[in-house]
């Protein structure tokens, strides 16, 4: 199968490059953004036409944690939308007749207490912090959907929960919650100092290891018809902030106390996935939270040598 991923030097493309390349089934293309700018309408036109791909993965896009989403809305809406929106065409003008698009957990109404099913998209309104992102991967997600009424190809968007692991980001400023604490709590127990929490620390969320979701991906591409329109993907449960903090201090060897800093935003109160459709394909992920956690750690303390 020859298929083109996008966002190959993101944490999720990197991770599902190398996840895929331990099979001898799959002809990878990962062009830089340089090789194919997703930005321009008629470039992403022609490398698909040159290409003649089976398969596309969208893992591309403009990220960040909640602080840079609140500082860039019309960024993070302005490039993510334009990329899906020439990618999914380009797809349709090629017939390329596979395409797994990635959407997020933060396309769902924000005033959710319960399970997050995929029928709940555009039924209610999106949390202000993420809002530019979230109507991005909506509009691209609807488009692929479109794309089966109008032309008969049959696109898919996976919907992930939160996701962490190696080649995150770790920067401070744009840094998810995962990653950014492990630099936290590692910087705070060599400095013998307290660490800080944004919010009460009350607000929960569900996260996976970003390998668990290459291999779902994987098994997208195999099992590609049994797959809705629409699959959330995660673990089924969640924990609040403080356990998180609590877990990752385990990890790491952080001895010190919590400060919580009420001035902060803490986001979605709860934001977590049904994974009853995921569950009927008969496909669970592999890493537990400790596992996952100790890895991340891993791989941060390798590479940035604290």
């Amino acid at each position: 199968m020859k298929i083109l991923i996008t966002g190959g030097s993101g944490m999720v493309g990197r991770n599902l490059i190398e996840f895929l390349q331990r099979s001898s089934n799959y002809k990878l293309y990962y062009p830089t953004s340089n090789e194919l700018n997703l930005l321009d309408k008629s470039s992403v036109l022609n490398f698909f036409q040159r290409g003649k791909f089976d398969a596309i993965v969208h893992c591309a896009g403009l990220v960040g944690g909640i602080q840079t989403n609140i500082q860039m809305p019309f960024s993070f809406l302005n490039v993510n939308l334009q990329m899906g929106l020439n990618l999914i065409d380009a797809a349709v003008s090629n017939k390329i007749p596979k395409v797994i698009n990635l959407g997020s957990s933060c396309m769902y109404p924000k005033d959710s207490e319960g399970f997050l099913e995929e029928t709940d998209l555009l039924t209610g309104k999106l949390e202000p912090t993420n809002e530019g992102y979230a109507i991005a991967k909506i509009a691209v997600a609807k488009l692929g959907e479109f794309a089966k009424k109008e032309f008969n190809l049959d696109y898919k968007t996976i919907i992930p929960c939160n996701l962490y692991g190696k080649y995150d980001k770790f920067d401070p400023e744009n840094s998810h919650m995962i990653p950014g604490v492990i630099r936290k709590l590692n910087e705070a127990k060599f400095l013998n100092q307290d660490a800080e929490i944004w919010g009460d620390g009350t607000a929960r969320r569900e996260f996976m290891y970003a390998e668990d979701l290459a291999d779902f991906i994987k098994f997208a591409l195999e099992n590609y018809d049994r797959l809705e329109p629409f699959t959330n993907v995660g673990f089924g449960f969640d924990y609040s902030i403080l356990e998180y903090y609590e877990s990752i201090a385990d990890v790491v060897g952080f001895k010190g106390k919590f400060h919580f800093n009420l001035e902060k935003p803490s986001g979605m109160k709860r934001k977590l996935c049904s994974i009853k459709k995921q569950n009927s394909l008969g496909w669970n992920p592999k890493y537990s939270l400790r596992e996952g956690l100790s890895l991340t750690n891993d791989f941060f303390i390798k590479n940035y040598g604290i």
